[in-house]
């Protein structure tokens, strides 16, 4: 896919900045894709200096007074700690208007030189820890959240949650029921809950999450709570954006082992046997050591850390205070070997290459030649009159010789 997506983007590139519109704002410059979703936040747009400053003006577009006063109060209102402008700045970073797409880079750029800020303050090592959660549905991921989000905040911690629901494939429709599920910590003062619909996306993570957490992060919450829908080979898509995956099994159920995919597995940093109170905890013991003996087949992660499993109730609090122990373990350790800041640069490199082919099949799938072309060849294809491969071919040559 990044062959194709490279191919693709050297067609539709043409400098100086063609086809890209440049925001600056505040002495923030970011790259956009029109009609489209940008590139990663913090990536940077770096202009090459054969481009003069007039070629760089001619794409820039001002921000009226109006945008400007709004960027501003939510800006304030974020560092501030706001959880009302902190919710208004991720329905912003969520949009699909093309226009607010581009009011949103403006304000995650001043929110990183924000948040590195903060971090050069702290020695250079990041100020939040970022842990995604995911497991089959009954799991008890949101009581989970729940318990360890109301300990957190008893010991000082501000807690977010970004809890992905999943929606329906055919009115595109979600519940977003977790603050119903989760009604103590949604309360907290010091916690903040944002249910978004997973919308088909990988992993049911929204394409938007990595935006929300450096919003998160730049409104005070130290600790920010991914939570995905399900279990697949999708979920890479949470482990290639958190510091640290955990992954929640419940206790029953038969051949554990063969249900939850392998790749997964290997990507977890915790497993967490979930419900392990009343007559689940034999088999959630049985579970723990199974888990425990398969973790040993599998190639560390990280020189600095071996996966670990645990038990824990959400129902008797049980097992809670030593799965948070593990976490602040691991943490620890990743930060003093420099692993985890260097997960952090290779996680931007992933992003950025997501969005790269998001926005690249975008540009493909609506370049006038492919839409004139698309149907007749789908139908063909569809019929067995050509092959799948003969009709991609046929697209791409009418992509390169119109571009």
């Amino acid at each position: 896919m990044r062959r194709l997506g490279v191919r693709l983007l050297r067609h539709f590139y043409r400098p100086p900045l063609t086809g890209h519109r440049l925001l600056h704002q505040g002495g923030f410059l970011t790259g956009y894709l029109p009609g489209h979703s940008s590139i990663i936040p913090g990536s940077g747009c770096h202009i090459h200096r054969s481009v003069s400053s007039t070629a760089v003006s001619q794409h820039i577009q001002a921000l009226s007074g109006p945008e400007q006063r709004l960027l501003d109060k939510l800006y304030d209102g974020l560092i501030s700690g706001q959880r009302a402008s902190l919710a208004e700045s991720i329905t912003l970073v969520e949009t699909q208007h093309p226009r607010k797409k581009e009011l949103a880079q403006v304000l995650l750029q001043k929110v990183l030189v924000f948040r590195r800020e903060q971090e050069s303050r702290n020695g250079g090592k990041p100020v939040a820890f970022r842990v995604g959660l995911s497991g089959p549905p009954g799991a008890g991921k949101s009581s989970f959240i729940e318990v360890v989000g109301k300990m957190l905040t008893g010991l000082g911690h501000k807690v977010a949650v970004l809890a992905v629901d999943p929606s329906s494939c055919t009115s595109g429709g979600s519940l977003l029921g977790d603050k119903t599920r989760m009604t103590e910590l949604s309360r907290d003062m010091d916690a903040f809950i944002r249910p978004s619909p997973a919308s088909g996306t990988l992993g049911g993570v929204t394409r938007t999450t990595n935006e929300a957490i450096v919003l998160c992060e730049g409104a005070g919450y130290d600790i920010v709570l991914v939570e995905t829908v399900g279990v697949g080979q999708s979920e890479f898509a949470v482990a290639d954006m958190v510091d640290m995956f955990v992954l929640l099994i419940p206790p029953a159920g038969g051949d554990e082992l063969q249900g939850i995919k392998r790749g997964i597995i290997e990507r977890a940093d915790l497993v967490v046997v979930t419900k392990s109170d009343g007559d689940l905890v034999v088999p959630a013991r049985r579970i723990q050591t199974e888990y425990t003996s398969a973790l040993k087949l599998l190639r560390r992660q990280t020189k600095s850390w071996n996966a670990k499993v645990v038990r824990a109730s959400a129902h008797t609090f049980e097992g809670i205070p030593e799965v948070w122990a593990k976490m602040e373990a691991y943490r620890a350790a990743m930060l003093s070997s420099g692993e985890l800041q260097g997960r952090r640069r290779a996680q931007q490199k992933v992003w950025m290459w997501s969005l790269i082919q998001e926005n690249v099949l975008w540009h493909f799938q609506n370049h006038p030649a492919v839409r004139g072309t698309l149907p007749h060849l789908e139908q063909k294809v569809t019929r067995g009159e050509i092959s799948p491969g003969l009709a991609a071919d046929l697209l791409l040559k009418s992509f390169s010789e119109s571009s």
